[in-house]
């Protein structure tokens, strides 16, 4: 009796530890799909730059890429090395509380715009990195000293969605409230404290002053005109075709095929 009630015992360990073991798992399988469902509702543009940023910055922590080969240097560029024209934007440098304020922000604002002056247009976004990453190279090869240009990527971010949400007030990790357009100075304000620079900011602040100027001031001046143009070609990669407001579908293509005529009531001739 007592070698039935040790075995009884047993079992019902064992299944204890098989029902914990099977609820672990299931766990860890909705935890799993949870994130991963939450990872690619992120837009596009805002999912692969943070992800970049994130892993580049991991790579360099880790001892597994040094940041020597990630600054932007004019020289080593035309000598070849042509990758640093982008990994200087993606590393923030090493994992801290500088680290993760630049990410935070460079999510926040990038997905805001992402899904609102730019919901459905991710070519004209991308025409917009492109165009602040371009200006921000010019001016660290010819009037700053930047080795890693991430600040003044993200700061300029920043500005064009404070200047497009004039009137939105925001507060500051709950201390106190201001409306969107000082965010940027804001962020020059933490760059001093952490990082004891301000140049990267105030690059971006430019930056992003030039591309609201040329896509919101200047056109609706008189005489004004849209300059930066989205290339059709980038739209057609990355927004599929557009509706043609002139198009006039064929006949059997319209709602309800042929137009018969009216017809007239049976027994009518």
């Amino acid at each position: 009796k007592k070698k039935k009630k040790k075995k009884k015992k047993k079992k019902k360990k064992k299944k204890k530890e098989e029902k914990k073991k099977e609820i672990k798992l299931k766990f860890n399988k909705t935890m799993a799909q949870h994130f991963r469902d939450e990872f690619f509702q992120i837009p596009i543009v805002t999912r692969v730059l943070t992800s970049s940023c994130i892993l580049t910055t991991l790579a360099v922590q880790l001892n597994i890429v040094s940041p020597l080969l990630l600054i932007y240097h004019p020289h080593l560029v035309i000598k070849g090395e042509v990758w640093r024209l982008f990994t200087s934007f993606l590393f923030f440098g090493y994992i801290g509380i500088s680290f993760f304020f630049n990410i935070i922000f460079l999510y926040r604002f990038c997905r805001k715009l992402e899904e609102s002056s730019f919901a459905g247009k991710t070519a004209d976004f991308l025409v917009m990195l492109l165009f602040g990453s371009s200006i921000t190279l010019i001016i660290a090869t010819f009037f700053v000293n930047l080795l890693f240009l991430g600040d003044a990527l993200t700061t300029m971010i920043v500005y064009v969605w404070s200047r497009r949400n004039p009137y939105v007030r925001y507060t500051f990790f709950g201390l106190f409230n201001f409306q969107a357009p000082y965010l940027p100075w804001i962020l020059v304000l933490l760059s001093i404290l952490f990082n004891g620079s301000l140049v990267g900011d105030l690059v971006g602040i430019a930056v992003g002053h030039i591309y609201y100027f040329l896509m919101d001031v200047f056109p609706n001046k008189p005489g004004g005109f849209q300059i930066l143009k989205t290339p059709h070609f980038m739209k057609l990669l990355f927004d599929g075709p557009q509706n043609d407001p002139n198009y006039a579908p064929l006949p059997e293509d319209r709602p309800g095929g042929f137009d018969w005529g009216d017809g007239r009531p049976l027994g009518q001739q």
